[in-house]
């Protein structure tokens, strides 16, 4: 696959500067795009800082293209717009908006991180379409934008060719997913453990939990996910997870829709899945196998669960990221 030129918009308040919250979320688009990965795909991305250069405090954010360097683009990321825009309702600058609709017009992927999405939103690229930002910002972009469906539970949405994540480590939770989408699960993995974060983090997962689980002297469900991650080719059961955590099936099954957002089923077949697109990318096992290995049984199982979660089967996900490679025996 292809990464592809990643352009980042850069708008900067012309009376205060890029903010040092704002420049949190541009430096994690920098940290995964920006900075070459040869060992694990070559070419990596290029990364294109386009729009006004500015000073936050102490630092300075240096662009080096016109806002017109985000057209012809494979990906562009709006990491934010500036305090003006969300926090006294002042309209998101012109140039940007224009800016991105040619972008979105030629063909890019479209990206917003936290308050990003108001831009996509102005721009009318999130009309009718499900999206996301932080939760102290979701009720605005709601509010001024009556025709985007605004989630403000997730962490991120993925609408195709337009994506939105709510903010902090989310807006890293969705640039590591771009990575999954162009480059699979083994690169964005590797990338992760090298940035020190979960390897995926679904965008269903909630962004902030309104009655925290009570303290506790330790990881009641790290260790216990820890060990079923290690042993997906074995049939595991629920009841199974529960009593390793030394809790109950119902407490367990809460206390994980709470922690990861899903059911701990559907969180299992998001782990057989995860493991069977690293051993499509990285292995020249057959489905059967395959299949066998990440605990999804026989091939025609895994042929289901994967053109479900995925979108394509098996054998086309293997020749995107293996062109060259070994035929399959998938049918």
């Amino acid at each position: 696959m292809r990464p592809g030129v990643v352009a980042v918009a850069v708008v900067p308040d012309p009376r205060v500067g890029t903010s040092l919250w704002e420049l949190y979320e541009l430096s994690l688009a920098c940290a995964v795009f920006g900075i070459p990965q040869p060992d694990l795909a070559d070419p990596w991305y290029e990364l294109r800082m386009c729009g006004e250069s500015g000073d936050a405090g102490v630092f300075s954010v240096r662009a080096d293209h016109g806002l017109d360097g985000l057209v012809g683009a494979d990906t562009v990321i709006v990491p934010s717009v500036p305090d003006a825009v969300v926090e006294h309702g002042e309209e998101v600058p012109a140039e940007l908006v224009e800016a991105l609709r040619a972008a979105a017009d030629s063909g890019a992927r479209m990206v917003s991180l936290c308050t990003g999405a108001f831009a996509l939103a102005a721009a009318g690229l999130l009309d009718g379409r499900r999206a996301t930002a932080h939760w102290q910002h979701t009720a605005q972009l709601a509010a001024r934008h009556p025709r985007v469906v605004v989630d403000d539970s997730v962490l991120y949405t993925d609408e195709g060719s337009v994506l939105t994540s709510a903010g902090a480590t989310a807006a890293l939770d969705l640039c590591l997913h771009l990575v999954r989408r162009d480059l699979g699960a083994d690169v964005a993995g590797q990338l992760a453990r090298r940035l020190v974060v979960p390897a995926h983090r679904t965008g269903g997962q909630a962004q902030f939990i309104e009655a925290p689980l009570p303290p506790t002297d330790d990881d009641s469900l790290g260790p216990v996910l820890q060990w079923a991650t290690e042993r997906l080719d074995e049939p595991l059961t629920v009841d199974e997870l529960a009593r390793r955590a030394r809790m109950s099936p119902r407490t367990f099954h809460r206390k994980l829709q709470e922690f990861c957002g899903t059911t701990p089923l559907q969180w299992l077949l998001q782990q057989r899945i995860a493991r069977a697109q690293t051993l499509l990318e990285r292995s020249d096992l057959p489905v059967e196998r395959i299949g066998e290995q990440c605990g999804l049984g026989s091939a025609a199982n895994l042929r289901r669960h994967f053109a479900r979660s995925v979108g394509v089967s098996p054998t086309a996900y293997r020749r995107a990221f293996r062109p060259s490679g070994p035929p399959s025996t998938d049918r």
